[in-house]
């Protein structure tokens, strides 16, 4: 089958041509032709499958027939972070070259003028994060009674955001004859009765299991000392052939002690987590895109839908609160049929995390040993496990991390060596300090950004 076989327009054809593609996957296969034919969709689909051209492409030929009317857009896209509402916008970009379209980016980077100056001109399409789309809205700056198509992308990950309460609230808003798109990767019960709620008649399209991996992911459990995760990265850094590489962490302070301390050693490293303003986050997930760095250290806020190509290596610098986060963390690699390799770090304390993480995915997850030899074992089991705490949610872009209890001493500065010409390290400087710690608290922030 190719896209020819789906009832695309000629001119939609030639854009996908063009940007390198004639085959559909199968949930572009499935999805594009109940799209067009105006049918509300529910697509279960693991990470890298092609889910997001499964509803841009269709729907820039829907869009392609009939006006925009000032401050009322005539289709939806909800995405959960400003990087999948910015990945989004660049794939109606590509694909809708030779469409006369026009579209509001609603995510952090400009004025919230010029965002209502863009939206008084009339729009195609809005992709948006639901807080800002909230605070426009209940500003009186923009209508949605005229909407007639609207995608939930990313479901289960509005979830965890604590983004449910407002989707429903702008469905609420929206014409009740409309078409309506749901996408997620798992199928919890809230995001079940979400789409019982807001969906006529969908057809559900499932092309993976809920909540499993890629099988072109290598995956691989590494034991180690809590006290020596540093030194075992760096070790399976230089024993494996890692071209690019995405590390995880699941706080904030860790993600930016680790970067440092990378960089102290002479890897090529770069940082992503919410702290970070939106136009540093751009300007870091390029400078990884186009090589400058190859290792980028990040918090979840890059783990769900970014499509960054050539990944070869995941590693979970700390084993996912979530068992979701999991699949979604090593979603990262082995994209677009290519291979990849996922490796977490497992201590004594995460023992009840990984088994929940392997229940869900349904598949054992073998130990691999460290450079050395060791780590090839599981952790011995303790006799009563330690619960990692539940993560603090709010209801906008970003997580916090827990409230740090004592400010950390300042530690002298120590000159960091010039990167080795290949990345790898140099001899060890005196490190940095311990592999965890407590962030202070962040303020609620929410960010808004347009183009068009």
């Amino acid at each position: 089958m190719t896209f020819a076989d789906l009832g695309l327009s000629d001119e939609l054809l030639k854009a996908v041509t063009e940007a390198g593609y004639d085959t559909p996957t199968p949930i572009q296969a499935q999805a594009i032709p109940s799209v067009l034919m105006m049918k509300d969709i529910i697509g279960i689909a693991q990470t890298g499958t092609g889910k997001t051209a499964s509803f841009v492409l269709p729907m820039i030929d829907i869009l392609a027939h009939g006006r925009a009317r000032a401050l009322m857009p005539r289709s939806l896209i909800l995405e959960p972070t400003r990087e999948l509402a910015a990945q989004v916008a660049e794939n109606f970009e590509k694909y809708g070259k030779y469409h006369k379209l026009s579209m509001a980016l609603l995510i952090g980077g400009v004025q919230m003028g010029d965002q209502v100056k863009a939206l008084e001109k009339g729009v195609d399409v809005l992709i948006a994060t639901p807080g800002r789309l909230m605070d426009l809205f209940e500003r009186g700056k923009i209508l949605l009674n005229g909407c007639s198509m609207l995608v939930i992308d990313e479901a289960d990950r509005m979830l965890d955001m604590g983004f449910i309460p407002d989707i429903e609230h702008i469905c609420t808003k929206l014409p009740a004859q409309r078409q309506t798109l749901l996408f997620s990767a798992t199928m919890p019960p809230v995001i079940k009765k979400l789409a019982d709620r807001f969906l006529s008649n969908p057809k559900s399209i499932e092309v993976a299991r809920p909540a499993t991996a890629s099988i072109n992911i290598a995956q691989h459990l590494v034991k180690v000392d809590s006290r020596k995760k540093r030194d075992a990265l760096r070790a399976m850094l230089d024993g494996q052939e890692v071209q690019s590489a995405v590390i995880f962490c699941n706080r904030k302070t860790t993600v930016r002690e680790l970067n440092k301390s990378l960089q102290r050693y002479g890897y090529k490293s770069g940082e992503i987590h919410g702290d970070i303003d939106q136009a540093s986050r751009i300007a870091e997930l390029e400078r990884f895109r186009d090589g400058t760095v190859n290792i980028l250290v990040a918090s979840d806020v890059a783990a769900r839908g970014l499509d960054i190509k050539g990944v070869s290596h995941v590693f979970n610098f700390d084993a996912p609160w979530h068992p979701d986060d999991y699949v979604h963390r090593i979603g990262r690699t082995g994209r677009a049929g290519a291979k990849g390799v996922a490796y977490t770090f497992v201590t004594n304390e995460d023992a009840e995390a990984i088994d929940n993480i392997q229940k869900l995915i349904g598949t054992k997850i073998d130990y691999a040993p460290l450079p050395d030899g060791s780590g090839s074992d599981a952790p011995a089991p303790e006799e009563k496990r330690t619960k990692n705490p539940d993560r603090k949610v709010e209801r906008r872009d970003e997580k916090p991390d827990d409230k740090r209890r004592d400010q950390p001493r300042e530690r002298a500065a120590v000159p960091a060596p010039a990167p080795a010409p290949n990345g790898k390290r140099r001899s060890a400087p005196v490190e940095d300090g311990p592999d965890e710690g407590w962030n202070g608290p962040v303020p609620e922030f929410l960010s808004v950004g347009f183009t068009g």
